[in-house]
């Protein structure tokens, strides 16, 4: 298995990071068949597979929004004011995902990109282990 790490600046503000062509330089190294994993090792983020630059990026992040208000109603208080949302938020969009690999190229549909979802605002750095896992 080969290992790579991504260190990523998400900023001071909610943000969604297209990590799709750092992921394809590292598989396309491989020129095989098998498996790529992402993994954010953050409690507050997470890694979504999702069409970008179209409005699913925003519509994502106001989905969010309305789902995990920003607000004072969080047992998880300490940062800023409804920071407990952002350790919420992986349970519905998951640290890792899985995308298979064919010929050292991304299986990834049409639209769909790889992208890094953080909405802690008080953390912007963000490190990525990409990881994959050869068929042969």
């Amino acid at each position: 298995m080969r290992t790579q790490i991504l260190e990523l600046h998400t900023g001071g503000s909610e943000s969604i990071t297209d990590i799709t062509r750092q992921c394809d330089e590292f598989v396309a190294q491989s020129g095989g068949d098998g498996l790529l994993n992402v993994f954010v090792p953050h409690s507050t983020a997470g890694v979504a597979i999702i069409e970008l630059g179209a409005g699913s990026d925003d519509d994502l992040l106001a989905n969010l929004d309305d789902l995990l208000p920003a607000d004072d109603r969080w047992r998880h208080e300490h940062g800023s004011r409804g920071h407990g949302r952002s350790h919420v938020m992986p349970a519905y969009i998951a640290p890792q995902t899985t995308v298979p690999v064919f010929s050292g190229r991304l299986g990834l549909g049409t639209w769909q990109s790889i992208a890094v979802v953080d909405l802690n605002v008080d953390n912007p750095d963000r490190t990525v282990r990409l990881s994959f896992l050869s068929s042969g």
